[in-house]
């Protein structure tokens, strides 16, 4: 049996692998040769830093590599995009790295939108036309979010990459939605994500999050064909958590960047948009702090000086009082002299009234004899105007008819029925009357001015005892220290100048009286022959002028 198996090993021809890829590229070159392939631009990346760019073409069923060298690129009369159509002429070849076959491109010509950018523009209309993207269903981010959702794969890259930049700048709960985010079933994955993130109670054992970032990273249309899901992009426009769309690269665009509240241009993007920097919050709260802090003592700094300027603007107790304090000084000096001139006005107001019972019994009788004679007129005037009705009345019956007379006679006894009841009782009585009002008033007159004696009198003793209380009466100015002068005929000498060398002079004091004798006056000369009649003022106080001893 052994050998068997060497002899079936031995007739079996060896090759090596650069054998097997030489043979088949030289196979492929011989068949193909120069071909024309008609196909969708898929993966496209672009001209990279050494010139070249690479790429797919693709159809519903198949794909093939294709490559274009530098010197192609810059032949091209267009620049290839993604999702173009287009007609590529060039050679078949293979690349023995990676067991691949491809297209080197001589020429590439445009043939027209791609199909699964034909269906994505259909569908990004459609979406449009519902009002999916309108800007104003999109909803502003909170500042602060508590809790982050992230919709990805949990094996990739990006699931780290927004971690570690969220505890970068602002460590928080995460919570992971994991999905497929490259085939078939994603779409429907993400779509369920984003809705049971939204079915989530807000104090449930999972916390709800307040932003969710549905992320994945770059990659051709087809692998990012299920972010252009109908329902997906329906249910991110729906949600009620703001969704950041972070699927590709900055150039990869599909329809749920254009649903989402905010399209992130990387996954890393996401995060920083999603969260504030921490350090930088309190750097910005410790700035306000300090600034607050300044405030406050530049305030109160204010506050103090101004209180400070104020304070030294009020005038002191003293300033304030000194006004008030010289008033009541001169009002205390003008108040015993106008006691006194009030003393002697009123008393010659008294003396100019010079009211007496006597002068009122004088007005008494002087009325009395008054209305006696008008009632006697009076009296007069009545039986005058009587005696001239009734004659006149006699002279008017004698011309008038009987049945005037008649008239005339009823009027008559009427009219002495009238003249009985009419006599002088009732004046009498208002005579009288008026003599007892009037004797009332003059006891009342009396007692009136008694009670202004009482009062005047009343009046002047508190005068008297005020001026006493002030010490401003003679005797209480003498007590306080003061002395008069008095020359030898006792007038009272006013000035100094009035007072000659030899003169006697009578000083009195508050308990007697002294004899002194000028030896100069106040200018120092020498005696004079007196005066026939002079007048002195009292003495200045202690500091005046000369000597009068």
């Amino acid at each position: 049996m052994s050998d068997m198996v060497s002899e079936s090993r031995s007739n079996a021809a060896e090759y090596t692998v650069s054998e097997i890829s030489g043979a088949l590229k030289r196979t492929v070159e011989d068949v193909f040769g120069h071909v024309r392939v008609r196909g969708e631009i898929s993966g496209y990346r672009g001209p990279h830093s050494s010139g070249h760019a690479y790429f797919a073409l693709k159809d519903d069923r198949a794909r093939l590599e294709a490559v274009i060298w530098k010197g192609v690129m810059g032949r091209l009369k267009f620049r290839p995009e993604e999702g173009m159509e287009v007609i590529a002429t060039g050679k078949l070849t293979t690349y023995p790295g990676s067991s691949k076959y491809q297209i080197v491109i001589d020429n590439l010509e445009p043939a027209g939108a791609g199909a699964l950018m034909a269906l994505l523009e259909e569908r990004k209309r459609r979406l449009a036309t519902e009002g999916i993207f309108d800007p104003a269903r999109k909803q502003l981010l909170p500042y602060m979010p508590r809790v982050i959702g992230v919709v990805t794969s949990p094996t990739g890259a990006v699931i780290r990459d927004i971690l570690h930049r969220i505890a970068d700048r602002f460590p928080l709960h995460v919570v992971l939605w994991p999905v497929r985010v490259q085939g078939e079933t994603a779409g429907a994955e993400v779509t369920a994500a984003v809705n049971g993130f939204n079915a989530l109670p807000a104090d449930g054992a999972i916390p709800r999050p307040d932003v969710v970032i549905v992320a994945r990273g770059g990659g051709s249309l087809e692998d990012l064909w299920g972010f252009n899901d109908e329902g997906l992009a329906r249910a991110v426009a729906a949600s009620d958590i703001p969704v950041i769309s972070a699927v590709g690269h900055e150039t990869d665009w599909t329809l749920i960047d254009l649903a989402a509240d905010v399209r992130a241009p990387t996954p890393t993007g996401a995060a920083e948009i999603a969260v504030p920097v921490k350090a930088e919050l309190e750097a910005t709260l410790a700035s306000l702090a300090a600034r607050l802090r300044a405030c406050v003592s530049r305030g109160l700094d204010r506050r103090r000086q101004a209180a400070r300027s104020a304070a030294r603007a009020i005038p002191s107790p003293d300033q304030l009082l000194a006004v008030p304090r010289r008033r009541f000084d001169e009002a205390t000096g003008r108040l015993g002299r106008a006691l006194s001139v009030a003393v002697e006005r009123k008393r010659a107001r008294f003396d100019q009234a010079r009211l007496s019972p006597a002068t009122l019994s004088r007005r008494i009788e002087e009325s009395r004899r008054l209305t006696d004679r008008d009632l006697l007129r009076a009296q007069a005037a009545l039986r005058a105007i009587a005696g001239a009705r009734r004659a006149e009345f006699r002279r008017a019956s004698e011309q008038l008819p009987k049945c005037v007379r008649a008239a005339l006679a009823r009027k008559r006894h009427l009219f002495e029925s009238a003249q009985a009841r009419i006599s002088l009782r009732p004046l009498q009585r208002a005579e009288q009357t008026a003599r007892e009002r009037l004797a009332h008033a003059g006891r009342r007159h009396e007692q009136a001015i008694a009670a202004a004696l009482d009062r005047a009198r009343a009046r002047l003793t508190q005068a008297d005892r005020l001026l006493s209380t002030l010490k401003l009466s003679e005797q209480a100015i003498l007590e306080r220290g003061y002395a008069l002068v008095l020359d030898g005929a006792g007038e009272l000498v006013r000035r100094a100048a009035d007072v000659r060398t030899g003169e006697v002079l009578e000083l009195r004091f508050a308990d007697g009286a002294a004899h002194a004798l000028a030896t100069g006056d106040s200018a120092g000369r020498p005696a004079a022959k007196p005066a026939a009649k002079t007048k002195a003022t009292a003495p200045k106080p202690p500091g005046g002028q000369g000597s009068l001893f």
